[in-house]
């Protein structure tokens, strides 16, 4: 009976996994911050939409504690915390976003399936699309909240760097989310983002210059071991160096690129050395979607290494060396995130 309890649950929220969908595409979310308690009448006049279809979904929100109900009155609400997540994509974790993710990867299953079977790689390029534009929408509150306030100033001597003036490359950089935040921080410097999916270049072009960074960054088609320039004085990996086929491969290019004293971070989800540590629920979501995702992504390129979403501070720190470096260091941390600084 537990573990059914269990499964339950589960079951109840991956089916408002659709209706968490439906919020943000909806505006649903948006509609109620700040609103107050609602009645499905009140959510049907601010939005136009169908009341009777509302009142299904406010029911199955608060069934799922995402909103408050008040039995009295017959009112929704969604509280300001609960708003900070699902109505804010600049809050500290946009999770309406995490759900578009899980989206892709039920509709790329059977490609996935195939994999299983014949062991070939799945290429980030061979995923549905909304995978590209959640994957921004997900990690980038986290940079917001991290990037320029903790993780940068955890590096030596960096953003003194910056703010005179440096030379900066963001490897993988999709949709170019980080790459736009450090532009927009520190105006002297100027930014190369890199990423072999001509999609998520041609989105990151668009966003740079929306937000007024366009003549600051560049956003070019390349992969990791054969993105040009040299005398780079930051070289920044977000959330990527594992899913990439010959980590150690591109490691060694970002030794010859970088000048004598510049700097590689490197952003990798949290994860411990030894499995059983990870056997909790941030590493059981980076286990299903390393299974899904960054798994058959490295094994679809060259030498496939396969490192996986929860490869640990000892097996980076391996790669890493074996590319040239001699120093390497965990930087930071937050409960998502291990930050990492390597110098050749």
């Amino acid at each position: 009976m537990q573990i059914l309890g269990q499964s339950v649950s589960e079951m109840g929220a991956a089916l408002n996994g659709a209706l968490v969908l439906l919020g943000d595409r909806l505006g649903l979310y948006k509609a109620m911050a700040g609103a107050g308690p609602m009645t499905s009448e009140d959510l049907a006049t601010k939005t136009g939409m169908s009341e009777r279809y509302l009142r299904e979904w406010l029911c199955a929100q608060a069934a799922g504690n995402l909103l408050e109900y008040d039995p009295a009155a017959c009112t929704f609400t969604l509280t300001n915390e609960y708003a900070l997540l699902l109505a804010h994509e600049d809050g500290p974790v946009f999770l309406p976003a995490a759900y578009e993710i899980m989206k892709s990867l039920v509709i790329d299953g059977p490609r996935l399936e195939e994999a299983f079977r014949t062991g070939e790689g799945v290429g980030w390029d061979e995923h549905h699309p909304c995978l590209f534009s959640a994957t921004e929408r997900f990690f980038k509150p986290g940079y917001l909240m991290n990037l320029v306030q903790s993780w940068l100033p955890a590096l030596d001597g960096v953003v003194a760097k910056l703010e005179a003036g440096a030379q900066v490359a963001d490897i993988g950089c999709g949709h170019g989310a980080s790459t736009i935040i450090m532009a927009q921080a520190f105006p002297k410097s100027y930014f190369w983002g890199f990423d072999y999916h001509e999609g998520s270049i041609e989105a990151a072009r668009k966003s740079a210059e929306r937000a007024g960074v366009g003549d600051r960054c560049t956003f070019e088609i390349a992969s990791a071991k054969v993105y040009p320039g040299s005398d780079y004085d930051l070289v920044a990996f977000f959330d990527c160096l594992h899913d990439m086929g010959d980590p150690a491969g591109a490691a060694a290019h970002v030794r010859k690129t970088l000048k004598p004293d510049g700097t590689w971070l490197i952003v990798e989800p949290f994860a411990h050395d030894e499995l059983e540590n990870n056997l909790n629920p941030v590493g059981r979501i980076c286990y299903c979607a390393s299974t899904m995702v960054c798994t058959p992504a490295s094994k679809a390129q060259e030498v496939g290494l396969a490192l996986g979403a929860q490869a640990g501070e000892k097996r980076l720190r391996e790669v890493v060396m074996r590319g040239g470096f001699t120093r390497f260091r965990r930087a930071s941390e937050t409960p998502f995130n291990l930050v990492f600084e390597a110098r050749p």
